[in-house]
């Protein structure tokens, strides 16, 4: 029914505003240059919902690994082997929250006489292994009183060893961690490698207490050795390699509305996000209670295990620009909205300035000092910043004023990226009005809209002012049936229409510049939003057909774009079709893209093309089909060659269809 309402549109959409011209040429004109295509022009944008970092791109296995979210025991249980035991006798959760307050608990085990006691932990989900890959397992331990002999196996759904390791004794061995009666002196990690000899998908890390003493523990991880062997080492590899198969031109991080928080206080904060783990403090995830899904997820928190270092390191990794995006003083507007006093905006201003430092700055300097310490003496070359997330109205504009002012004194040469708020609006109309007289570098526009509105603003951008500041595209996707709706699917019919869209972005290449999908990452059980542009579970992942039309246009995004016209007019919806094209000068080919979200092939006559060898890359499908972990290649690009002769190309454009034609030029 919906893809009955969406052609009934289509086609009134054609006859009021764009009349079929049948069989009428495409012309093209390679010599002909309308703009310069900027290397970041088709990025990502990651934020931590849906399990996008805990239980997502960050590998780590183990739910709650230091005891400290708000319920300690939260994704833990304990199984003492005797009834005479209570928990809070054998296991104590210890606050040290004055030794370190960005690691505030650790677990203490006291058994008084000798026994076997268990602690469970349940992972996301289950915790998943893979028969005969290795497992790194790790603990951070001190004794107190000797005796205890620390066993550790993954356990199957049935409670059956699928693996297992026992801590070496080097508690007792090391004089330091054992000082007698007056207590330990450091704390110290224990490591072991477990090889399951079966896969399971539900599992437990269990950890098995043999004897009698008295143990402090923390930290306990378990991480699979087949990760992203990238700089960053501790993330998800089939997650990540999606991510680099798009050869994005930039990433932005850490989002979204986790910069903004709740409330001030669990705003994002980078400085909190590096060093060694004991120096990233957890804090709640703004996502918890269920978003668009309606599903709370209380254990819903972010460990910082991927941090502003990590993310510096993935961009470099895929060869993309950094963009991380700070807090300017406002909490989420949606939210509590609270805004910081202008009086006590230096230390927010103070961070963006250290954050340049940090990425940029020569190990001299205190924070490129920091950067180099953490392994990378090299600056990252920091180029673009953005100044909040989805913020709008007066209170931002004035705080926008103050970051601007303090970073181009010192760093004119850093590009921010400002903030028009979360929708096409009034309040949209404001903020872009102001930030165009202000002058800023960079605006930030989201749309998060149907498909008809896609298609019908294609041309969106054919008439902005080319000298005014460029625009980022920071968030955009097509919602099925409305924004914020659980019901949207990531369906052929909305990835061809933001192909159709895209065809406008690329048109006016002088004008947007960068334009990442969002939100990136969804668990297909436990996600708040929807659509996304990766899907997985615990084992495996998917590309949605939205991923494709990201990475074919990434992978064909050219340097230069030409005109292609008909009758005169670029081609956005006349005879159901809208197209562009660029030209790669480095690789010497023309790449025209055409879509065709109606169900009716078209055969289109394309002049101007001097050339012989042809590719021919189609994306089609039904247009309610989507992709899944049963079935992730139902929709997919399928390539093809062939060859023309003279100067015009003719290429026949199935129903439901996104082709790229990429001609070698002569």
């Amino acid at each position: 029914m919906k893809t009955i309402r969406f052609l009934m549109a289509l086609v009134l959409f054609q006859g009021v505003f764009c009349p079929s011209f049948g069989q009428d040429k495409y012309i093209v004109d390679v010599k002909s240059v309308k703009a310069q295509i900027q290397p970041t022009m088709w990025g990502l944008f990651f934020e931590d919902i849906n399990r996008g970092a805990d239980g997502g791109m960050y590998a780590e296995l183990v739910k709650n690994r230091s005891f400290d979210f708000p319920d300690a025991f939260m994704g833990w249980a304990t199984v003492p082997s005797r009834q005479s035991y209570g928990r809070n006798e054998v296991f104590q959760i210890i606050n040290q929250a004055s030794v370190n307050a960005n690691d505030p608990k650790y677990l203490q085990v006291s058994i008084a006489k000798p026994e076997t006691v268990l602690l469970q932990n349940e992972g996301f989900g289950g915790v998943t292994v893979k028969k005969g890959l290795e497992y790194k397992f790790t603990l951070m331990c001190r004794e107190r009183v000797a005796g205890l002999k620390v066993k550790v196996e993954v356990v199957n759904s049935k409670g059956s060893v699928v693996g297992r390791a026992e801590i070496p004794d080097q508690v007792r061995d090391d004089p330091e961690m054992n000082s007698g009666q007056a207590g330990p002196k450091r704390w110290k990690e224990l490591t072991a490698i477990i090889t399951p000899s079966d896969t399971t998908v539900n599992g437990k890390l269990v950890l098995r207490f043999e004897g009698a003493g008295k143990l402090d523990i923390d930290r306990i991880s378990l991480m699979p050795i087949d990760n992203w062997k990238g700089k960053a080492q501790n993330m998800r590899a089939d997650l990540v390699q999606k991510l680099a198969d798009i050869k994005p031109g930039f990433m932005r991080f850490p989002g979204g509305c986790i910069v903004e928080g709740d409330d001030l206080n669990t705003r994002y904060q980078w400085k909190k996000t590096i060093g060694s783990l004991e120096e990233r403090k957890l804090i709640s995830n703004q996502w918890r209670d269920g978003g668009a899904s309606g599903k709370a997820m209380p254990d819903y928190f972010q460990s910082y295990g991927l941090g502003f270092m990590e993310y510096f390191e993935l961009c470099e990794d895929m060869n993309a620009e950094p963009m991380p995006i700070l807090n300017c003083g406002l909490s989420c507007q949606f939210g509590a909205g609270e805004v910081v006093a202008e009086a006590e905006m230096d230390p927010y201003v103070q961070d963006a300035l250290d954050l340049i430092e940090f990425a940029n700055g020569p190990a001299s300097t205190g924070w490129g000092k920091r950067r180099a310490e953490l392994g990378h003496p090299a600056p990252f070359e920091l180029k673009l910043l953005g100044i909040g997330n989805e913020n709008w109205g007066p209170q931002y504009v004035e705080r926008l004023e103050l970051f601007t002012r303090a970073i181009k004194s010192r760093y004119p040469e850093i590009q921010l990226i400002t903030s028009t708020g979360y929708t096409p609006n009034p309040q949209f109309k404001y903020m872009d009005s102001v930030l165009r007289a202000k002058h800023v570098d960079i605006i930030d526009e989201h749309y998060y809209q149907t498909p008809n509105w896609f298609l019908m603003n294609a041309g969106k951008y054919d008439n902005y002012d080319r000298k005014g500041p460029k625009i980022f595209i920071g968030e955009y996707a097509c919602h099925s049936v409305r924004i914020g709706n659980p019901g949207n699917k990531n369906t052929m019919l909305c990835a061809l229409a933001e192909a159709a869209w895209m065809t406008g972005l690329e048109r006016n290449a002088d004008v947007v510049t960068m334009a990442a999908y969002a939100p990136l990452f969804a668990h297909v059980k436990d996600w708040q939003w929807t659509p996304n542009l990766i899907w997985f579970d615990n084992t495996s992942s998917y590309a949605t057909p939205s991923y494709y039309v990201q990475q074919l246009y990434s992978l064909n995004k050219g340097t230069e774009v030409v005109p292609l016209l008909l009758n005169g007019e670029s081609i956005a919806g006349q005879d159901s079709i809208w197209a562009g094209a660029v030209v790669d000068r480095k690789a010497g080919e023309l790449i025209l893209k055409l879509v065709n979200p109606s169900g009716t092939a078209k055969v289109k006559s394309i002049a101007g093309v001097n050339g012989g060898k042809v590719s021919v890359t189609v994306l089609k499908g039904k247009p309610e089909e989507v992709n899944s972990l049963e079935m992730p290649e139902l929709i997919k690009p399928v390539s093809s060659v062939m060859a023309i002769k003279g100067k015009e190309l003719k290429v026949e454009l199935a129903p439901y269809s996104f082709t790229v034609v990429k001609v070698k030029l002569k």
